[in-house]
């Protein structure tokens, strides 16, 4: 049977033969292996990899040479998308409308490309979403492609057929700027890929420049114009000692974060979020989104987060805003982020690009070395070519300069003349002109030989001799060659250069990645803590911490707070009440609070949030005192409240258990809170001074506290006029915080005096004269009463108080720049 078979083989192979076929006899594995390298190859060439040079694949190049080709300019209207696709598949590119379409979408992309090389009109796409169809979209080119493509029509590059023979394309663009290492590349040949990543480009041309002087240059002085590379989506770039790998060997891994901001959730009064405003090259907000959602409810690897919104639009740019639970340490949540989304992403970098049709990997200065030479042949050739043509116009030029000079015998050889062949003849013969110089006067219209033609005939020809000298320095002198080259690259950058949107993170990659790893737990440990409410109204939290180490920096003296008007004990994941001017109380956590920063033992309060951040207050309203909830407040008679017109009030801690917001005195029409004070024992003496400079002390003990809708009783006596302007309790056995000190202001003298030199009266009466008034002073505007007091202005910045005066009604001391505000600071309790 297989005998049989051969035979019928050998027969059919000869009459194949008879008709006059060739025939070859080949092995199976030798044909398959031959064609597979030939589609290897063409892959390889045609289709995958880019050219060092110009940076393109030969889509990306044919899409650029047929808009170029067709007029779709900057300067012009937008054509349709799919008018594109087809000139470019039907002319230079037949492997399918798709594919030529979604190369050219890439090209029109700002979050793909540093220097997008079309200008899109239309849905071309996002990181997350595909673009519209090209029958939606229009597009036309950008200026920058211009610089790619402008010089094609001054012999600058070599020619090939197209696909079919009918046609010609350029084998690479001219490229006046790096565009490969400014835009990067990707693609996936036989056997190899390319993966290229996106740089600066006035870094990029910076060290191009200096490379054209110094063509010796190391990679490390290349580097100090080139430290990484400038990712479209800006972000973070981790581990520069494998970009320096990736530049000197061509291969490399980097690390690439989002940039985010850490702070209280706008409309939440003090939760914490973590704000997303840049992602990594590639990586859209519905990806990162899809990524937090599967492990937060399938993996639950991810916990503490009790939303995620994509708040991205086209006035904010990139927004993606994830939610921290209550008691949720966002630094810690923030490294979980990084390590199970897309939030960090790897870049394996393979510069694998074609040198002279072979496939190799380059580092950064033999990639610039690449460009440089193509740039030094294409402004040769061009040169050439542009003296060349200003050559033979010179030509022309002599010819009818001559021709103008004898313009009469010129006039009476023509007409002479028996026909236009014995003319030119003529022309040559009497007047030594060529052939081509004798045809061009020929083809002269007469209203061209006019005295004033010849006078702009003589300026031209002056510029054109000028020109060709300068172009034939080019052609000769390298140094002025290079010099050209440097000084259009700089002109390109200062065109089109942008900022470094990439921020760069120095060091080993694993030392960065270990070391941004918070120490601390997800969940915020529940130790005591602080909360400072500042003279100018800003609230914080020291740093949570064991009570052995509180006690520890209060003896060692380093922590200080200055002009704090309230402060309150509480723990990390606690709660206190905020107490406002209107009268009304609000329960806020404690973690949200920033913390202050120390910084050489001192810790500033600049650091803290403005009240009206934590609590939706009304116009003119602010936070006038701080309470404590929970353990801290238990054995408490509640908190004392003073207000303007002079009534007082102790308001017993019975506080509503579902409610964040309520009341805690019944105000009069016009009245409002000036002092609101926690009483720990009831043995505080409660103050009032008046806006008549005058002083009230009597013992809080007199006080009956009473529920949240009580509106208080009278606390001191104001005649006609006056107000109160200061409300506060005081302890006079705190023997650790120093005597209490009386500090009064009319705004140009102050006056501190020790509280004890003012007698104490009974509630309800007017008190006893606490500052005499200079000529010219009517009132008090600033009144404090507490230990080490310090003054401020509004800003926050100090201001020094006199020396104490032993007289409780003496007169203030002038002192320049008046406090605004008047606070205490202490050693941490």
């Amino acid at each position: 049977m297989a005998r049989r078979k051969d035979d019928r083989a050998k027969a059919d192979l000869a009459a194949f033969d008879q008709a006059g076929a060739r025939v070859f006899d080949n092995p199976l594995v030798t044909e398959v292996s031959d064609s597979y390298l030939e589609y290897a190859f063409s892959v390889i060439h045609s289709r995958a990899l880019p050219d060092a040079r110009d940076g393109l694949k030969p889509v990306h190049r044919r899409i650029l040479w047929s808009m170029y080709e067709q007029g779709h300019r900057p300067d012009r209207g937008h054509v349709k998308s799919a008018r594109i696709v087809g000139d470019v598949m039907g002319k230079y590119h037949p492997h399918g409308d798709t594919a030529i379409y979604d190369a050219m979408v890439r090209l029109a992309q700002d979050f793909s490309l540093n220097v997008p090389l079309i200008d899109g009109h239309g849905n071309f796409g996002s990181p997350d979403d595909g673009p519209a169809a090209a029958r939606y979209t229009e597009a036309r080119m950008s200026r920058e492609a211009m610089l790619l493509t402008g010089e094609l029509g001054e012999d600058t590059v070599d020619v090939e057929p197209n696909y079919d023979g009918s046609l010609t394309q350029p084998t690479v663009l001219p490229a006046a700027f790096p565009n490969l290492l400014v835009n990067g590349a990707s693609g996936i040949a036989v056997g190899m890929a390319t993966n290229m990543i996106p740089h600066n480009l006035g870094e990029v041309v910076q060290a191009a420049r200096w490379l054209i002087n110094h063509p010796d240059a190391t990679l490390d002085k290349l580097m100090e114009f080139v430290p990484g590379p400038d990712l479209p989506t800006g972000g973070l770039l981790l581990g520069l000692d494998e970009v320096r790998r990736a530049y000197e060997t061509g291969r490399g891994v980097v690390r690439m974060r989002g940039r985010v901001e850490i702070g209280p959730l706008e409309g939440s009064r003090g939760r914490q979020a973590i704000t997303v405003t840049e992602l990594p090259y590639g990586v859209g907000a519905e990806k990162v989104i899809a990524a937090i959602t599967n492990e937060v409810n399938k993996t639950k690897r991810l916990t503490g987060i009790a939303d995620v919104k994509d708040l991205t639009d086209r006035e904010n740019g990139t927004r993606l805003v994830v939610e921290c639970k209550v008691g949720v340490n966002p630094q810690a949540l923030l490294a979980d982020l990084y390590r199970l989304t897309p939030l960090e992403q790897s870049f394996g970098v393979n510069n694998l690009v074609l040198v002279d049709g072979q496939p190799r990997t380059l580092g950064l200065k033999e990639l610039l070395d690449v460009f440089l030479a193509h740039r030094y042949e294409v402004v040769t050739r061009r040169s050439a070519y542009r003296k060349r043509k200003r050559g033979e116009r010179l030509h022309l030029v002599d010819g009818l300069l001559i021709a103008l000079l004898d313009i009469d015998r010129v006039v009476k050889l023509i007409r002479a003349s028996e026909d236009a062949q014995a003319a030119k003849d003529g022309l040559m013969q009497k007047f030594k002109l060529s052939e081509i110089q004798a045809s061009y006067i020929l083809d002269t219209p007469l209203r061209r030989l006019t005295k004033y033609d010849r006078l702009e005939l003589e300026a031209e020809q002056e510029k054109l001799r000028g020109e060709i000298a300068e172009l034939s320095k080019i052609l000769d002198d390298d140094k002025v060659l290079r010099k050209v080259v440097s000084d259009e690259l700089a002109a390109v950058v200062k065109q089109f250069g942008a900022p470094r949107r990439t921020t760069l993170v120095d060091g080993d990659l694993k030392e960065v990645l270990a070391a941004s790893v918070p120490a601390g737990p997800l969940e915020v440990a529940d130790d005591p803590c602080q909360v400072i409410l500042s003279a100018t109204g800003l609230v914080a939290r020291t740093a949570a911490e064991s009570e052995e180490a509180a006690e520890a920096r209060r003896r060692s003296g380093r922590v200080k707070h200055d002009a704090v008007r309230a402060i309150v004990h509480s723990t990390a994941r606690g709660r206190v009440l905020l107490v406002t001017s209107a009268g009304r109380a609000f329960k806020i956590d404690v973690l949200p609070l920033p913390v202050l920063p120390e910084q050489s033992g001192t810790v500033s309060l600049r650091g803290g949030m403005s009240a009206a951040e934590l609590v939706p207050l009304e116009p003119g309203e602010t936070v006038v005192g701080l309470a404590p909830l929970g353990p801290s407040a238990q054995g408490s008679p509640g908190l004392a409240l003073g207000t303007r017109a002079g009534v007082v009030k102790v308001c017993a801690p019975d506080w509503p258990v579902r409610s964040d917001e309520f009341e805690v005195i019944s105000l009069r029409d016009g009245d409002e809170v000036i002092g609101a004070t926690w009483l720990t024992d009831g043995a505080e003496t409660l103050a009032f001074v008046s806006s008549e400079a005058s002083l009230l002390r009597f013992a809080a003990s007199v006080v009956r506290p009473q529920g949240l809708k009580g509106g208080g009783m009278a606390g001191i006596n104001l005649p006609a006029g006056a107000r109160a302007v200061f409300f506060g309790a005081i302890r006079t056995d705190d023997t650790a915080h120093g005597e209490p000190m009386v500090v009064t202001s009319t705004g140009a003298t102050v006056k501190v005096t020790p509280f004890k030199a003012y007698p104490a009266k009974g509630r309800a009466t007017g008190g006893v004269r606490a500052q005499r008034f200079l000529k010219g002073e009517v009132d008090l505007s600033v009144a404090w009463i507490g230990p080490r007091p310090v003054g401020a202005t509004a800003t926050g910045d100090p201001v020094d108080l006199p020396p104490a005066d032993p007289r409780r009604d003496g007169s203030g001391f002038a002192v320049m720049l008046g406090p605004t505000v008047v606070g205490h600071h202490i050693d941490r309790d």
